[in-house]
């Protein structure tokens, strides 16, 4: 802990440039093919920032700068978000982190980590496709086809791709569902068997023995 006020900057600096340091480790990590390693230093360099406190970011980088002015529709009155360098960093950790999830294959945690870089920028586009990738995944494909739209229109120039994505995204979700249709018409098909099979059993009872039967029942 500081022992002065005077103290708080330079240590709130150091942090920083600290995790800066963990944050490009972990890039370089993620590109070399090192997921585990890449998602460590992430993980290392959110301790250093997270909590800091927010009047020392300040008073070491100035005052706080709005937020891309796109993140805010003048129309609505929408107010304009400040950010620190610390956002912009949180940002794009987090973002990387999704990346990182993708591989994995862990679609949960790919969507809880893209959505808290778009808690700091709404118009992180690698976030909104990963998170729309990873909604796909999980079979949440309306969900994943809004956001991929909605990318679409803020950024044309990844259009194709986005189309590419939304079209592999597609038929993941028609396979689960013919899959799924599938599945249920086997069930029903046993479940029709099984009736069949109870009615023959009970039109061979003896009718005298039936008629006891539905008695001792009433009973």
């Amino acid at each position: 802990m500081a022992d002065s006020l005077s103290d708080v900057p330079s240590a709130t600096a150091q942090k920083i440039a600290i995790a800066k340091q963990k944050k490009d480790a972990g890039d370089q990590a993620f590109k070399l093919g090192n997921v585990k390693d890449a998602l460590k230093s992430y993980h290392e360099a959110l301790m250093y920032l997270l909590g800091l406190d927010k009047n020392a970011l300040q008073n070491i980088s100035g005052p706080s700068r709005p937020a891309d002015p796109a993140s805010s529709d003048p129309t609505k009155g929408a107010a304009v978000k400040e950010k620190t360098e610390v956002d912009d960093i949180l940002e794009k950790i987090y973002a990387n982190m999704s990346a990182c999830h993708l591989k994995n294959q862990n679609w949960r945690r790919a969507v809880e980590t893209a959505d808290k870089a778009l808690a700091k920028n709404e118009n992180n586009y690698k976030a909104m496709f990963r998170k729309g990738k990873g909604l796909g995944e999980q079979g949440f494909f309306e969900k994943a086809l809004k956001i991929l739209e909605d990318l679409k229109t803020k950024n044309p120039t990844d259009g194709p791709l986005v189309d590419q994505e939304i079209a592999r995204l597609r038929a993941i979700d028609e396979e689960r569902e013919r899959v799924h249709k599938k599945k249920m018409k086997g069930f029903l098909n046993k479940a029709e068997k099984k009736g069949e099979a109870l009615f023959n059993d009970d039109a061979a009872i003896p009718t005298e023995n039936k008629g006891s039967f539905i008695e001792e029942v009433s009973d």
